[in-house]
């Protein structure tokens, strides 16, 4: 979350892709991204202004919105704007976490740490259903591969649909975690051909993060995905959904 003029800028735009294409989406951004590369990097406007910017996302479009959390004690708050609750991957086995998103009641999104095993991710959905929540789906984004990479293995997605529904990280399966020295770098030369992919062997959902000048934004900017490509990408999934 860069502004609230630039959120509100694109949750308009990404509103109006996906209306016309008839897909329902959530419009996700961070309030606070607390595990970045270097301590230099831009974090966000923090829980107070960051809920108020994403009320104001919803109120002027209609979307459902989602954060991520990295505390217990940030969960309530954020529930009182957000329809979903997403636990970082870094975080996907803390209990305390998990159980107080899952107190919430609102739908609660963990995405797969990179060192952990599709399998493994059953776990992370016991704790939530444990605490009264049914409302849990998970999300794919490439596991470490050696230094400074991550790859898909497409397998984990049926896997983890054993489990629960399954969303695909295309943002960050893209990503080459601390690749440019003090940053992530990334290589978004692959994003659609992981999309495909991905939606080809059965996803519930795609995740990916969308500005209108990737080279300038604050956080991912090797993988952000260009605005103007947004609707040509979306337009094959669904192609391919619908076949497959």
């Amino acid at each position: 979350m860069e502004s609230r003029e630039h959120a509100l800028k694109m949750a308009r735009a990404v509103a109006a892709i996906t209306s016309r294409l008839a897909i329902p989406c959530i419009f996700k951004a961070s309030f606070d991204k607390a595990n970045r590369t270097s301590r230099e990097s831009y974090r966000g406007p923090g829980l107070v202004h960051g809920l108020q910017i994403l009320r104001a996302v919803k109120e002027e479009t209609g979307m459902p919105v989602l954060t991520d959390i990295h505390e217990p004690q940030q969960a309530a708050e954020a529930a009182r704007v957000c329809d979903v609750l997403q636990i970082p991957a870094f975080l996907c086995r803390q209990t305390d976490l998990l159980e107080a998103a899952a107190h919430t009641g609102v739908a609660v999104n963990v995405k797969k740490g990179q060192f952990l095993s599709p399998w493994d991710m059953k776990h992370a959905v016991e704790k939530i259903r444990g605490a009264g929540n049914g409302r849990v789906f998970l999300t794919e984004r490439g596991s470490s591969f050696g230094y400074n990479n991550l790859v898909v293995d497409m397998r984990s997605l049926q896997v983890m649909r054993e489990f629960a529904p399954v969303v695909f990280d295309l943002t960050h399966s893209m990503q080459l975690p601390g690749g440019a020295g003090s940053t992530s770098g990334g290589m978004r030369e692959f994003g659609e051909m992981l999309a495909r992919a991905a939606t080809a062997a059965g996803i519930d959902g795609l995740f990916l993060e969308v500005h209108d000048n990737p080279t300038a934004a604050l956080s991912d900017a090797s993988t952000q995905w260009p605005l103007d490509r947004l609707a040509p990408l979306l337009e094959q999934v669904m192609a391919i959904r619908a076949v497959s």
